[in-house]
């Protein structure tokens, strides 16, 4: 990775790094991060490190534990599921809104996006169709206009993409993915409101039972934790 300058915006680059290496599948859910081993592979000291994981720990990408030091997030069953339900409220409350109040422009991005989607789709570009998928969700809480149904988006918008980041790789995903959202692009343009509704409600709804699939696989092929190692809150 390349050095970053030093400048006045050293933290937020640093959080960018971070950030997108936990996003993209880069880290794994869990992993420690060591300070010094991120200051060195940025090419930075310690502090702006510290403080770009502090960022992200108010992003929910990484938790911090006194004494034990810093890890990816990571999250159990019950927790995916409570991430889920809140995804569900918001995502819903802003399509009923946009489309009764930016219908059009709702459209318009959306056509846009699944144009973009269909040919990463088609050129086996996972990392650009993920990218565009959570450009599409993120439109919709935009063009509410709601500056705080937006700030509680950002509360679980990184978890969200960093899920769907583990997902993206199953072309067989991708392409029911893909359908979805395509529809949802159609039925925005024909004012279809209650079935656009249905749709995402549906879409999230086997959103997650995917997400809680690849949770049960990696928690029984994960190797048990070491004495002195972290541990899990409501894990065996």
């Amino acid at each position: 990775m390349q050095t970053l300058d030093r400048g006045p915006s050293l933290t937020d680059r640093a959080a960018r790094e971070i950030r997108d290496r936990i996003v993209g599948g880069g880290f794994r859910a869990g992993e420690s991060l060591s300070e010094i081993t991120l200051a060195q592979a940025l090419g930075i000291s310690k502090t702006p490190v510290r403080e770009a994981l502090m960022v992200l720990k108010r992003q929910g990408l990484v938790e911090v534990h006194p004494q034990r030091g810093s890890f990816v997030f990571d999250m159990d069953a019950d927790q995916v599921r409570a991430l889920s339900d809140l995804r569900e409220v918001l995502e819903l409350a802003a399509l009923r809104r946009v489309m009764d109040a930016n219908r059009d422009a709702l459209a318009m991005e959306w056509a846009r996006l699944t144009a973009d989607m269909g040919a990463a789709l088609a050129a086996g570009d996972t990392v650009l169709y993920r990218r565009l998928d959570g450009v599409f969700h993120q439109v919709l809480i935009e063009l509410t206009g709601n500056a705080y149904l937006v700030e509680a988006y950002e509360l679980i918008a990184f978890r969200i993409q960093a899920l769907r980041s583990r997902l993206s790789v199953d072309p067989g995903l991708n392409a029911s993915s893909f359908a979805d959202h395509a529809r949802l692009a159609e039925l925005a343009a024909r004012d279809a409101g209650d079935q656009a509704a249905d749709l995402m409600a549906r879409h999230i709804a086997a959103t997650l039972e995917f997400y809680l699939a690849a949770v049960e696989v990696r928690e029984s092929t994960a190797e048990p934790p070491a004495a002195s190692g972290r541990g899990r809150k409501n894990r065996p």
